[in-house]
């Protein structure tokens, strides 16, 4: 939208506005009365000059108005305008500051009206008016005063050459006050509907920031989740396991209590690298503390085994580069479907991930055995990998299996030019982990 068909701004005067008009009228209340008094030692309307009395009645009514001319501006204008035409009439010896406090209420009226009609209605009656005074008043002071001689010359009479030289001068005058106002007017619109626009964006800067925290929240705590969940979730089954065999075997409980330590030291070590990217005013934000890709599902496949879940994996088709944040997401859709699958599936659970290559995209199926699900409550876990999927430009299905078990497949686009930060997944086609 353009300044020029933007909305009207109402135009309201401040409290200094008013104190300088409070005093510019005290100093065409001076020069008025200033000018008065020399006007009338100078005798400038010879023996038709009017009694010296009324000049600082004059004086106040030109000045005083001018006071609230911003507050009142057509009421001003009328009024002052009113005032020189009395004094001129009354030839009080006064016509120079007159002029001056006319053209400011004209001025004024243009500048500061908020009805733009009224302010043309107001300033067009009142040049029109005083321009037909001005001809009224010459045409009778030529036929009065002017002689056969002067009349007789036509356009090349002193008289005729008088009035032009008045008429051009109040031309000017009452189209300068005209302009000066509508240029005033136009001037605080366009300020008006610029201090907006500012206002508008520094606004939406505020929610885009206030957007972008939130958001960094969500990406975070959605890492936190994958990370410790997985790994306590691991930690907590192999600590049970370990209590169970801990008396008939001691070995078998060495071993699993080595398997705890590795997830424990496995956690601080994901959790540690994620805070020191945080702290890191220039690291990436799309994936914060993220190094992991499909090239890691295999260790994810082991923990998984070591935890007490059979899992197989399999690649299918030929591996394709693909983007590092796609690799993550992919990779924590699988990580929080084993774990969903170790806390809820039972005892003699199984799972079975496969990866399987397109032409244009890369589809991720993690399927499990085990207990039957019949109401699918959407925690942090299933919202966390709905996001991941969404965040890839992809979509996922989280479907409970009609035999038992719940199936994850999320199938996100390849896109092109993006294999300069790719990360190439695990390259055995046939490989699974036991």
């Amino acid at each position: 939208m353009s300044l020029s068909s933007a909305p009207l701004v109402p135009r309201i005067p401040t409290p200094r506005d008013h104190r300088l008009d409070g005093i510019l009228a005290g100093v065409v209340f001076v020069g008025a009365m200033l000018s008065a008094g020399l006007s009338s030692i100078a005798e400038v309307y010879g023996d038709e000059q009017g009694p010296l009395w009324a000049a600082p009645i004059y004086a106040l009514a030109i000045s005083a108005p001018l006071a609230v001319r911003r507050r009142w501006p057509a009421v001003v204008a009328v009024v002052v305008a009113v005032a020189y035409f009395a004094a001129v009439t009354l030839r009080i010896p006064e016509i120079y500051v007159g002029n001056i406090a006319m053209f400011i209420g004209l001025y004024t009226a243009g500048a500061w009206m908020n009805d733009r009609m009224r302010a043309m209605i107001v300033r067009i009656a009142i040049i029109v008016g005083m321009f037909i005074w001005l001809i009224v008043t010459m045409f009778r002071d030529a036929l009065t005063n002017a002689d056969e001689m002067d009349i007789a010359a036509g356009l090349f009479s002193p008289y005729i050459a008088f009035m032009l030289i008045n008429v051009l001068t109040n031309v000017l005058y009452f189209g300068g006050a005209y302009y000066f106002g509508e240029r005033s007017w136009a001037s605080a619109q366009q300020r008006a509907v610029l201090e907006q626009r500012t206002a508008d964006l520094e606004r939406e800067r505020e929610l885009t920031a206030a957007q972008a925290v939130a958001l960094d929240r969500v990406r975070i705590a959605r890492e936190l989740h994958d990370v410790v969940a997985h790994h306590v979730s691991v930690m907590g089954v192999q600590a049970g396991a370990a209590r169970m065999v801990l008396d008939q075997d001691p070995e078998e409980t060495r071993r699993i209590l080595r398997g705890v330590e590795d997830s424990a030291r496995t956690a601080i070590g994901e959790l540690r690298h994620l805070l020191e990217t945080l702290r890191t005013p220039d690291s990436e934000t799309d994936e914060a503390g993220s190094t992991v890709s499909l090239d890691d599902i295999p260790d994810l496949i082991a923990a998984s085994e070591q935890a007490g879940l059979p899992t197989s994996y399999t690649v299918v088709g030929d591996p394709t580069p693909i983007p590092s944040l796609t690799a993550v997401n992919l990779y924590r859709i699988a990580q929080e479907s084993l774990t969903n699958a170790r806390r809820h599936a039972g005892p003699h659970a199984t799972a079975d991930v496969r990866v399987r290559f397109g032409g244009d995209d890369v589809e991720l199926e993690i399927v499990s055995t085990g207990r039957r699900v019949t109401v699918l409550r959407p925690g942090l876990g299933l919202v966390g990998m709905r996001e991941r999927a969404l965040a890839s430009g992809g979509t996922i299905e989280l479907t409970p299996r009609e035999h038992g078990g719940f199936r994850v497949r999320a199938t996100v686009p390849l896109r092109d030019g993006t294999a300069a930060n790719a990360l190439t997944p695990a390259s055995d086609p046939t490989g699974s982990a036991s």
